[in-house]
């Protein structure tokens, strides 16, 4: 098997890359990534060697490199996404770009040449979740960001090409992911980080608002099982089912570093802000026998351990 990974240099895409050449050392994996916010060729050190890797940097909007690259490969993975929400109420443009425009670009390729594509979307596109209920793959797409509305954007683009032209595609659409490599503007390295250097914490609102966790691992072994076994059409939530407030993250975190709770910030809440994501993902359990691995404190605490002793990939990130 011969796959294109778009955003491999990013957290969850090196993630992936890592463990599908682990797993399934016989595949090839073409990595093309621009390196842009986010990406870090550090985060695929550990394969730069691997004769079955090859690493392109360049843009999923470079149309005619899209193209000349899927016609020969058997799958497309799309990681490559503009994915802060502050971000992207801040300037909103590059999301519509990347998330849209360069979807579009790579959904081209995959019509012209009847490849297996994998897009990989976000629980954020359904919005926030209605007390004790969860939202499963038939749910109403209700984005409040900037962000997720490009992401939905994309998803509807995907779903349009398999209905008109039957390209054999699927969705895939996690909750929040954390684990070794993530960028330091998402909340669990930033405050793992600014904790070990006793810096201010800073939480939206009183840091009620609860998010579901996964390990990126659980997720990226989920995306390798759909590419063999999912279904083409379809769309599959994926979760660990561990539903925590953001000040209860925050406060893990600083209990594992020894850390006073004192070094919390409460800061304006930021504007259309989700108080509840919540999905249910029965249907790859179900469908595709996918099961979480990973315990959430277990693999927190290993999360700490890495930013810990890896403080030369995270060092001039946050000051």
């Amino acid at each position: 098997m011969k796959i294109l990974v778009c955003g491999g240099a990013g957290f969850i895409g090196s993630a992936f890359i890592r463990n599908h050449l682990k797993n399934i050392p016989n595949s090839k994996i073409i990595n093309l990534d621009l390196l842009t916010t986010g990406s870090n060729l550090e985060n695929i050190k550990d394969v730069k060697n691997n004769p079955n890797y090859q690493f392109i940097k360049d843009d999923i909007k470079n149309e005619s490199k899209i193209n000349s690259l899927v016609k020969d490969v058997d799958v497309v993975v799309n990681f490559a996404a503009e994915s802060h929400v502050d971000r992207s109420i801040i300037d909103p443009k590059p999301f519509v770009e990347t998330n849209i425009i360069g979807t579009y670009s790579i959904l081209e390729a995959i019509r012209k040449h009847d490849k297996q594509f994998i897009h990989v979307s976000t629980d954020e596109i359904y919005g926030d979740a209605e007390n004790k209920s969860s939202f499963n793959e038939d749910s109403k797409i209700n984005p409040s960001n900037p962000y997720a509305a490009t992401k939905a954007a994309a998803d509807h683009l995907v779903a349009s090409y398999y209905r008109t032209y039957g390209i054999n595609c699927i969705t895939t659409r996690c909750t929040n992911n954390f684990g070794p490599y993530q960028f330091p503007e998402k909340l669990i390295p930033k405050t793992i980080i600014r904790s070990i250097k006793n810096l201010k914490v800073s939480l939206y609102g009183n840091g009620s608002q609860i998010r579901s966790w996964i390990y990126v691992d659980d997720h990226v072994q989920a995306i390798d099982l759909l590419i063999s076994k999912g279904r083409s059409g379809q769309i599959y939530n994926i979760t660990a089912y561990e539903e925590i407030t953001n000040k209860i993250i925050v406060e893990k975190i600083l209990d594992i570093l020894k850390k006073p709770h004192t070094l919390i910030e409460y800061v304006q809440d930021r504007p259309g802000h989700d108080k509840r994501y919540s999905i249910n993902c029965s249907k790859i359990e179900h469908e595709i026998g996918w099961k979480k691995k990973y315990e959430f404190d277990k693999a927190l605490q290993d999360t700490v351990n890495w930013y810990l002793k890896n403080q030369s990939w995270w060092e001039g990130y946050i000051n």
